[in-house]
């Protein structure tokens, strides 16, 4: 399998395999699948579209292609609330304290410079300490 004979795949329509998707994320996330390939895979996706399973495998393959957090110890319903940032993103400053206030655990995966307005970690960094 090479990535050359995926990307023509689904150049021509062809549904890839869950095989040809783990192949695709495994290597590219070791450097193997060069960005330019990549990009022409996704331009074919673009194109062509991608089935239901399709879109499972590639969401699967890219969930586990990296650390994967055990919350398997936390009792009840865990709640994640994601930021797609933007200009003035002001929910996730407001809405996970109440959320936490009230006993609901709460994964939250922030970061740092994220646009021009940077991350949930730069915004929490700008309010001064009492």
């Amino acid at each position: 399998m090479n990535i050359l004979d995926i990307i023509e795949n689904k150049k021509i329509g062809k549904e890839l395999s869950k095989q040809e998707i783990e192949y695709f994320i495994e290597n590219y996330t070791i450097g193997e699948v060069k960005d330019y390939q990549a990009a022409a895979l996704i331009m074919a996706i673009c194109i062509n579209g991608m089935t239901k399973n399709e879109i499972v495998n590639l969401t699967m393959a890219m969930a586990n292609s990296g650390d994967i957090l055990d919350l398997r110890e936390i009792q009840g319903k865990i709640i994640d609330k994601h930021s797609t940032g933007g200009v003035g993103d002001k929910v996730t400053l407001i809405v996970l304290p109440i959320i936490s206030a009230l006993g609901i655990p709460v994964g939250k995966m922030s970061g740092r410079g994220l646009g021009i307005t940077g991350g949930t970690i730069d915004k929490l960094e700008s309010i001064p300490r009492i």
